[in-house]
């Protein structure tokens, strides 16, 4: 599909005022985004697991404006987060609101009240973005379900992932689907830069209800946003390699999925992450998210796998949390690991237990 094949081409339906309601997973990324093109295209494809804990609720409340108030061009809208008007979040989704009006007329001629919540923390590196955008879009197309109830399944889900991408680029890949893949990659069928696809191809039984434990090392606000450092990377001296990198570890995880060889799912996504944060590290203003706490951590979960077999391994979005991943069938052993030697670095002794999910859901 095109952008254009998105736009509303047909007359909507007289709709004075209603509200939905979405919950929507956070996601992490076994192979990482970091730089993108204009209007949130990425610089090279990405594949992830969708969580099912780790997730935002957010409503949204629609009354048609009056005739007298279709005068004022703006959009009319409230925010609250957990429960609190944020005056300090609107800017952000009136930029949202901005960039989907092309394809959303219809924006304008509403007054929105949006509650949201999480069950995580806000900005701490735990993908909130991606959970609240694509919670936000979903119920943007539950709108637009009502104004034009002709729309397919299949255009609503692909569309709710186009807009969340606008709004945050990884939040496309918290709409549907276990594993979730955004951005063009030759041996991904259907995959595209536009919005994120279920993952089509062979998974191994091994990865049924994959575990991921969220270590919080660090549940402060980042000191520099993932957006910063994705427009760095338009001038970073590894940018290419970087991209070509992505592109080889896609391939070989769609052959690891199918043999379930977890050696070389371990040395992959752990690759990813280390590379992800070498490329904070390398860019012109260089910078670090990593914490003390997050190469503890890492290093004993090294030591821990070479001692025992077990195969456990770490991945990192861009802030200091650790995701720890590893199948449900060794989450015993590997769970008293982690109460016992990882929780101590975190911070109040916190952490998040969480595993694969199936996507969002309409409340």
């Amino acid at each position: 599909m095109k952008d254009q094949d998105f736009i509303c081409a047909s007359k909507p339906e007289q709709l004075i005022q209603g509200k939905v309601t979405w919950q929507s997973p956070s996601n992490i990324a076994l192979v990482k985004y970091w730089g993108k093109e204009e209007n949130q295209i990425p610089a090279n494809p990405s594949i992830s697991f969708t969580l099912d804990n780790c997730r935002t609720i957010t409503s949204l409340e629609f009354t048609r404006k009056k005739d007298s108030e279709k005068k004022g061009d703006f959009f009319d809208f409230e925010f609250y987060f957990e429960g609190q008007k944020k005056e300090d979040f609107k800017p952000k989704i009136y930029t949202f609101f901005e960039r989907i009006e092309e394809y959303c007329t219809y924006l304008k001629q509403y007054q929105f009240i949006i509650n949201s919540e999480n069950s995580f923390p806000h900005s701490s590196g735990i993908a909130s973005s991606a959970s609240g955008m694509s919670a936000l879009a979903l119920c943007v197309m539950s709108l637009e379900k009502q104004l034009f109830p002709s729309i397919s399944e299949d255009y609503f889900y692909k569309k709710a992932s186009f807009l969340a991408r606008l709004g945050s680029g990884s939040a496309c890949r918290s709409i549907q689907g276990k594993q979730v893949v955004w951005g063009e990659h030759v041996d991904i069928d259907g995959s595209s830069n536009l919005y994120g696809v279920e993952y089509p191809n062979e998974v191994h039984e091994v990865f049924e209800n994959y575990q991921d434990t969220i270590l919080l090392v660090d549940k402060g606000e980042k000191k520099v946003s993932s957006s910063v450092g994705h427009n760095l990377m338009h001038d970073h001296p590894f940018a290419e390699a970087r991209f070509k990198q992505a592109h080889k570890n896609l391939a070989s995880l769609k052959s690891i999925f199918v043999s379930g060889n977890l050696n070389d799912f371990i040395e992959v996504v752990e690759s990813e992450a280390l590379t992800l944060h070498a490329m904070m590290m390398s860019s012109n203003p260089y910078f670090i998210l990593m914490k003390p706490n997050t190469l503890e951590i890492i290093n004993k979960i090294w030591e821990f796998r070479e001692s025992t077999g077990l195969p456990v391994c770490f991945t990192l979005d861009a802030g200091a949390n650790v995701h720890v991943l590893y199948p449900n069938k060794n989450k015993t052993e590997i769970l008293e690991f982690i109460k016992n030697e990882l929780v101590a670095h975190c911070q109040s002794q916190q952490y998040i237990l969480d595993n694969v999910g199936f996507g969002s859901k309409k409340l």
